[in-house]
């Protein structure tokens, strides 16, 4: 996993993600660290061996949980508790309802 290591090597595969088999040879240039491949047609190319741990990635779920679990958990959390005090209105209203009143909302409902 990219996250879990410090750097991957992908310059061979981005050489063969460029010429597949049109490169003859390929070698590991230290000095710059760059993978270099020798063409079918006598041409050189090369790329970075490197992902670089700046990289910007694509976003996922876990890494947006991560990000804003905080943000979630209290958005969350003032849901619920909206959400229970509805709810408790709701049984407080039909508790005070008199027995006709309570069954004149229930017949008359499914008309709305």
């Amino acid at each position: 996993m990219l996250t879990l290591q410090p750097r991957q090597r992908v310059g061979h595969d981005i050489l063969l993600a460029r010429h597949g088999n049109s490169i003859s040879t390929m070698r590991f240039d230290r000095a710059n660290d760059r993978i270099i491949a020798m063409l079918d047609d006598g041409s050189w190319d090369s790329a970075p061996n490197m992902i670089s741990p700046s990289l910007n990635m694509p976003e996922t779920f876990g890494t947006i949980m991560r990000r804003d679990w905080r943000f979630l958990s209290l958005a969350c959390a003032a849901m619920i508790t909206v959400a229970a005090i509805a709810m408790g209105i709701s049984v407080e209203m039909a508790n005070h309802m008199s027995t006709t009143e309570l069954q004149a909302l229930l017949v008359n409902y499914p008309a709305f």
